[in-house]
């Protein structure tokens, strides 16, 4: 009987502030979606992240004509500084480091340059001789980058020494930025939410006050008085936490496995199955948020 009483009472309250309710299901949903984008941008920084530094190349570029590092003082690089530089690339100091080492002449070099810039004035213009040669060297472990960048950054006829990661950290660092601002407009979209609630509660109970008067005069405990009150806000929140999950599942399943993977197949994504260890989190937290704002509005304005 108390179980019916209290079902009851739910129903009574959500029918009595539908359009309240509705309201709360609908800011929920937003924040929490907002929520899960930022949790979403975060797996999917970690996965490029890994899927990346594991094919993250070192280049060595060698000196030319118009090189004005102190390793280029002689000239363009010669056959010897070249012979020298490949020779330590591969002996045995560096094995643990090395994983590869591909060369890259000047004729191949103006080949990439075309191909990348392909679209741009400037491509007809450049000839081989502008651009340097280079040795590409695949890592064991990316995080070694240093080793490599200290042995050669001052040998004779290297130029540069460039690490891919100091893209990659670019790249990471702006979708980082936009996690952030998602996770800030969540922050208010959830502080919205909670005001919400504890609103749409105070209605109820002034809406109830006579029926909750009568209880206490019958000896009804606290938990039957607030019960209904606090699973209302429960129930508003958890459904707009199942509508956020259904949303980000859908985005992820239509908008990157349906076509960022097709359209980028060298990028690793995260999969519409990881997004799904996101929705017990989100609703876990609706349904917290709802209920430690529905306990704190009953303590104030229902009188047990």
């Amino acid at each position: 009987m108390r179980l019916a009483f209290i079902l009851s009472e739910i129903g009574s309250g959500i029918r009595r502030n539908l359009s309240m309710v509705t309201s709360v299901i609908l800011v929920t949903f937003i924040s929490l979606t907002f929520v899960g984008a930022a949790g979403l941008f975060q797996l999917q920084i970690n996965q490029m992240k890994g899927y990346w530094y594991d094919r993250v190349q070192v280049t060595l570029y060698l000196c030319v004509d118009n090189s004005s590092e102190t390793s280029c003082a002689a000239g363009p690089v010669t056959d010897e500084q070249r012979e020298a530089i490949q020779a330590k690339l591969e002996s045995e100091q560096f094995a643990p480091y090395v994983d590869t080492v591909t060369y890259e002449s000047q004729e191949e070099a103006l080949g990439h340059f075309r191909d990348q810039f392909a679209n741009s004035p400037i491509v007809d213009s450049v000839t081989a001789d502008q651009l340097p040669e280079s040795y590409r060297v695949s890592l064991v472990d990316a995080e070694k980058y240093e080793v490599i960048d200290e042995a050669f950054s001052s040998e004779p006829g290297v130029d540069a020494v460039s690490d891919q990661r100091d893209f990659l950290e670019a790249i990471f660092r702006y979708m980082n930025w936009a996690s952030v601002v998602a996770l800030v407009i969540a922050g208010i979209m959830t502080f919205c939410a909670i005001l919400l609630i504890a609103t749409t509660i105070r209605l109820s109970a002034f809406s109830r006050r006579r029926e909750t008067g009568i209880m206490r005069l019958v000896g009804a405990s606290k938990a039957v008085i607030q019960l209904p009150f606090i699973l209302e806000g429960v129930i508003a929140a958890v459904l707009g936490a199942v509508l956020a999950s259904a949303t980000l599942w859908a985005a992820s399943k239509f908008v990157i496995d349906g076509w960022l993977v097709d359209t980028f197949p060298q990028t690793a994504f995260i999969s519409s199955q990881q997004v799904l260890l996101l929705v017990p989190a989100l609703i876990l937290l609706g349904a917290v948020l709802a209920g430690l704002s529905s306990l704190l509005t009953l303590r104030r304005y229902v009188k047990v």
